[in-house]
């Protein structure tokens, strides 16, 4: 299949401070790839970089053959980004239902397939977002960024601070989300062998650059790499 995404040289950062440079990969419509690299090491401004957060130093990033590059944030989410950041930001003051509503676009994805994929969420349709548990509101947030019918999704660290029985019915979503969905994805998680095993290739960064790059299945294997690079 054809790249959906290609990233170009890419330099970003904050204010003056460059925070990562040199970035280049490209994801094939219907991949995943695994974001990984220990704190601080730019998988965040990597991410933000793509929603179009950051100050943007340089490169180029193409989405379905249209160089988004100069687009704000909220022509990126038109243009087919959906994200779901580390600090989740569902509406508190809105219940589950209006949440996923609120900022719909019109696609295969609707309320009724998300409480399919969450059926907490049905359950729990009524409550206000404040109202929700952690792992909740992080079930919440990546079904109002399916709502949005992107052409990719971007999920920084989704299981960070879950209880495990979350954390275990999160990745099946995910998983289904990639392997039977087919929905491009890029995954940042300090668990790299929980997300490895669905998807397809992976990207470690360090200090800013990409450091390593393979197959996922072929890191996954590597235990060396892991260590040497991740610690795990």
């Amino acid at each position: 299949m054809p790249d959906l995404l290609t990233v170009e040289g890419v330099s970003a950062g904050y204010g003056k401070a460059v925070a990562i440079q040199g970035i280049d990969f490209s994801l094939r419509a219907g991949g995943a790839m695994a974001l990984l690299g220990r704190n601080g090491v730019g998988k965040t401004t990597l991410i933000n970089t793509l929603v179009g957060v950051t100050t943007f130093k340089g490169g180029r990033i193409v989405l379905d053959g249209r160089d988004i590059t100069k687009l704000s944030p909220e022509r990126r989410a038109a243009a087919g980004i959906g994200w779901v950041p580390q600090e989740r930001n569902i509406f508190v003051s809105l219940t589950v239902e209006e949440n996923l509503t609120a900022i719909a676009r019109r696609g295969p994805w609707d309320v009724a397939r998300v409480y399919k994929m969450f059926p907490r969420l049905h359950e729990r349709r009524k409550n206000m977002g404040n109202q929700l548990s952690g792992g909740e509101q992080q079930m919440l947030a990546v079904g109002r960024a399916l709502m949005l019918n992107p052409k990719i999704i971007l999920l920084d660290e989704p299981l960070e601070g879950l209880a495990p029985v979350i954390v275990d019915e999160l990745l099946a979503a995910l998983r289904r989300i990639v392997t039977e969905e087919h929905l491009t994805a890029i995954i940042v998680e300090q668990k790299a062998r929980k997300i490895l095993p669905f998807t397809d290739q992976a990207l470690i960064l360090q200090r800013g650059t990409i450091t390593h790059r393979a197959d996922s299945a072929a890191l996954l294997a590597d235990d060396a790499v892991l260590e040497s690079h991740l610690g795990v």
